[in-house]
């Protein structure tokens, strides 16, 4: 990305880890009305695990329920990696054409999916495995190519393969769009690096430096305990604002945006090298226990049975936190309240 400043901003852990967890509203949740649905998705709520984006929403805005998830402010489309994503509605070109690739030959894969698929559908919908089938692809997946063109939306649940159905294009300027899910990534991830963005987003390396070099002007070089990296110029001030209240416990689901780490990012949430063992597995992740700020734990859910894996002995009033947490969970189906299962 060009020359480093000579003097970049030196930021602590504490420093970066409050700003992370203020922006994510994990220290404070968000007032109950649609727009915070909307901030709570700022980069995406992954959703590759069933209603993990529920789950997700229910950490960082006061009164979500089992239906938060379909509000008619969000969509679902595969966005980040191809992985199942919820975002607003009114950000679906950032999440999509955000991704279209800079490579001719990929272009064309996904704008000529796209098309056959609209074809097939001709504004019906279709589950994908189908959709598939009609269009003589040996795997459906390759149907996940063709969102990147901003025109194919899914609705999954969990139960069953997504449905499939196209609608009108997102957008039609994809460098815009990816210099705005660029942004996206800065203001959540933050600090972070070309690397690291083109590595969430699912795009070429190549691509994720190009975003940072044509967004240079509006970004600050800081330096960090696990080295160099950006933050954009505007969240300087968040970043250095110091420490606030902080929720006593949150439980976040597989998959969300506070600890969709890679490499060091990792060992600057979870310095210790057994529990990011631990939480983030070789298989499917366990959700984290947030406690106090800081990653405590692991939890999983088995029917209305929820197991806690903490990292030491958490406090009475740790324990009493996250069993309210728990019992707030806007879980769908349950026939029984929560029961929390503690293993330490």
């Amino acid at each position: 990305m060009g020359d480093r400043l000579t003097s970049p901003l030196v930021l602590s852990r504490a420093e970066i880890l409050g700003f992370r967890r203020r922006i994510g509203a994990l220290d404070e949740r968000l007032p109950p009305r649609r727009g915070s649905l909307r901030q709570a998705a700022w980069a995406g709520l992954q959703d590759s695990m069933p209603r993990a984006a529920l789950l997700s929403i229910h950490a960082r805005v006061a009164g979500a329920g089992p239906s938060s998830w379909e509000d008619a402010s969000l969509v679902q489309l595969w966005g980040p990696r191809f992985q199942v994503y919820v975002i607003a509605a009114r950000d679906l070109a950032v999440f999509s054409l955000g991704r279209f690739p800079d490579d001719l030959k990929a272009r064309r894969r996904a704008e000529d999916l796209a098309a056959r698929l609209h074809a097939l559908l001709g504004g019906a919908t279709m589950p994908y495995g189908a959709a598939g089938d009609a269009l003589g692809l040996h795997d459906a997946n390759a149907l996940r190519y063709a969102a990147t063109t901003g025109t194919v939306l899914i609705r999954w649940a969990g139960a069953r393969q997504p449905t499939i159905w196209t609608v009108p294009p997102a957008g039609d300027d994809p460098f815009k769009a990816r210099l705005e899910l660029a942004r996206r990534h800065l203001h959540v991830f933050g600090p972070t690096t070309p690397e690291a963005f083109a590595r969430w987003a699912g795009i070429s390396a190549r691509e994720g430096v190009t975003a940072f070099d044509s967004l240079r002007r509006s970004l600050t070089a800081v330096r960090t305990p696990i080295g160099d990296a950006w933050i954009l110029a505007r969240d300087q001030p968040a970043v250095r604002a110091g420490p606030g209240p902080v929720a006593p416990a949150r439980l976040l689901p597989s998959g969300d945006a506070y600890y969709l780490l890679q490499g060091d990012d990792r060992a600057l949430l979870v310095p210790d090298a057994d529990h990011r063992s631990a939480l983030w597995t070789s298989r499917v992740w366990p959700g984290a226990v947030l406690l106090d700020g800081e990653i405590s734990g692991t939890w999983r859910r088995a029917n209305e049975t929820l197991t806690i894996q903490t990292w030491g002995r958490p406090s009475r009033a740790a324990r009493e936190a996250v069993e309210a947490e728990a019992a707030a969970l806007p879980l769908p189906g349950l026939q029984r309240e929560i029961v929390v299962r503690w293993n330490e």
